[in-house]
């Protein structure tokens, strides 16, 4: 299994947002610079986080963007949903009329990637 690099990102700019969190509004021009990321993708995905609501954006001369969410319950979990969606992982293309064991022995593996990666926060690390 392999998460986007876009995901990748998201992780590394939420762990900036938090490890920053109470300074100024961050620029999306200096945190693409800082994070050496294009400025078009990294609002991509700074797009993606203000959709999930974990940060918000402000325009204006101060403006730029903030975490939303108090920077200690911010799961892994959250972020990568945020970029991937919900979807499983993995479907049984195979056994459409039984239920298939194949599936059910992946989708509890996945549950338990889950569980772990919302109890493991960002400012955990940070």
């Amino acid at each position: 299994m392999k998460y986007t690099k876009a995901t990748n990102y998201a992780l590394h700019i939420m762990a900036y947002f938090v490890k920053h969190e109470g300074k100024d509004n961050l620029s999306l021009q200096p945190l693409a610079s800082h994070m050496n990321i294009s400025p078009t993708y990294m609002s991509k995905i700074l797009t993606q986080l203000v959709k999930a609501d974990l940060i918000q954006s402000a325009a204006g001369v101060n403006g730029g963007y903030s975490l939303r969410k108090p920077k200690t319950i911010i799961s892994f979990y959250d972020v990568i949903q945020a970029i991937e969606g919900s979807g499983a992982l993995f479907t049984c293309e195979m056994d459409e009329n039984q239920a298939c064991q194949i599936e059910r022995v992946m989708r509890e593996a996945e549950e338990k990637m889950v569980n772990h990666l919302k109890e493991k926060r960002i400012y955990d690390i940070v």
